[in-house]
């Protein structure tokens, strides 16, 4: 008889554990796949003689990230990136190997990013938006660069294939005064790049198997 007891306590603790009608939660991991992804940061030349300067397109290699997304709100989801400052390279096609290595060393030096002090690019999404249409979204959360969190919000496109990959692309610009940067300059300031940069993304993340 006591064992028919437990049998039964047992039986309804699981049946008023489970809802009736319950649905299995919608959040889902997914982890961003640097070998499929992209991200570049485009820097245009400003001042008297920028027409002897050039714009200067600069790429992530090392990065890793998260993504929390919730099918059914996607008020729930949530991104973390994280880009190693060190790995950012100048591509400029066109220039020679000497040019771009001269310009990716003052980049990475304390003159502008100062990777040995700031050796991490991060963001950190502290609120997920709907956009005017099912696949878009407004990201907002913090970017910490050069040491500096500031507050930026990233408008996305995205789709979510049935293998259970994400892609998504967005565009933002940014002052690099915001983050306590001085825009380099040369030439006494005849040649130097503008503050505003813009940040392309084409990111894949797969789902995460636990």
């Amino acid at each position: 008889m006591n064992d028919l007891k437990r049998v039964l306590a047992l039986s309804l603790s699981a049946v008023f554990a489970i809802p009736v009608g319950a649905k299995p939660a919608a959040r889902t991991s997914y982890s961003i796949d640097p070998q499929l992804s992209k991200i570049e940061i485009q820097v245009a030349k400003d001042g008297f003689l920028k027409a002897f300067g050039h714009d200067h397109l600069v790429s992530a290699v090392k990065y890793s990230g998260e993504i929390q997304f919730d099918s059914r709100k996607v008020e729930d989801s949530s991104v973390e990136f994280n880009v190693e400052t060190a790995s950012l390279k100048v591509i400029d096609p066109g220039e020679s190997e000497k040019d771009r290595n001269e310009v990716q060393a003052t980049m990475l030096g304390e003159q502008v990013l100062g990777a040995t002090r700031y050796p991490q690019i991060r963001f950190s999404s502290t609120n997920v938006k709907a956009g005017p249409s099912a696949s878009q979204l407004a990201v907002e959360g913090g970017l910490t660069l050069h040491g500096v969190t500031k507050p930026m919000t990233i408008p996305v496109r995205f789709q979510v294939a049935d293998d259970g990959t994400i892609a998504a692309d967005a565009e933002v610009s940014l002052l690099q005064s915001d983050f306590g940067i001085t825009p380099y300059k040369a030439a006494g300031g005849t040649v130097r790049v503008k503050d505003k940069l813009k940040l392309t993304f084409h990111i894949v993340a797969h789902k995460t198997v636990n």
